[in-house]
């Protein structure tokens, strides 16, 4: 098995990771019946049961995959060090790429309405609590493989940022017409890269990653609380 050469290939739900936007301040306007048609999902709604089964095997698939490629390939772990000082910078670089996801769904159409999408399958059907696993659980076991194992497999260079960001962003690949969110995760992913490049600790990206999904998944979900309050 050939590491650097090329990205782990498996079969897998789509992450379940959300790295969006915050909610709209407002509902966006209604679309004609044909256009509606268009923008169809490609993948059924899923209860809340399977996203949340779905969400439990992509991390244990990712762990698998990372615990193989360890041990299999003649590299070691990208370093994982506890402290307060790379603690508030994940925090802060969570914050951060929150911010850019909100900036970009507001300039972005596409992106705009391929998050719209992302967010209604994956969040609609969970409940307040859930939210704590959508976090630990994609930023857990997607920076190990990704950003723990790859970055180290393909040599810890810019090409191996690029390789282990594609391959993130495939990750988060769920229809044709999701390419947007496909390139924002891939951009992502070279964010969480260089952080833990540059910081020598895995935790920053672990860490920016869990905030990044607890933050905007919340916020969604206190606009679809408003949204079915004012139809009563």
């Amino acid at each position: 098995m050939e590491v650097r050469s090329e990205c782990i290939a498996y079969k897998k739900p789509f992450s379940l990771a959300p790295l969006t936007p915050l909610a709209p301040s407002a509902p966006l306007p209604l679309k004609p019946v044909v256009e509606q048609h268009k923008q169809e999902p490609e993948i059924p709604y899923l209860t809340r049961i399977q996203v949340l089964g779905a969400m439990g095997a992509t991390a244990i698939i990712l762990l698998i995959v990372a615990k193989l490629s360890l041990h299999l390939g003649n590299f070691s772990l990208f370093s994982w060090d506890l402290n307060q000082r790379e603690l508030l910078l994940g925090v802060g670089l969570g914050f951060v790429i929150t911010a850019l996801s909100g900036l970009t769904y507001r300039l972005w159409t596409a992106y705009r309405k391929s998050a719209d999408y992302y967010l209604e399958v994956v969040l609609k059907p969970l409940a307040l609590p859930d939210l704590i696993w959508l976090g630990l659980l994609p930023g857990l076991s997607e920076e190990l493989l990704f950003r723990g194992v790859m970055l180290p497999a393909l040599g810890s260079d810019i090409t191996a940022v690029i390789v282990s960001s594609l391959c993130f962003g495939i990750l988060h690949f769920s229809g044709s017409q999701q390419w947007p969110y496909v390139i924002w995760a891939t951009i992502v992913g070279m964010i969480l890269a260089y952080s833990a490049l540059f910081t020598g600790n895995l935790l920053v990206p672990i860490v920016a990653h869990i905030i990044t999904n607890w933050i905007s998944s919340y916020f969604w979900k206190m606009w679809q609380f408003r949204q079915l309050k004012s139809k009563f």
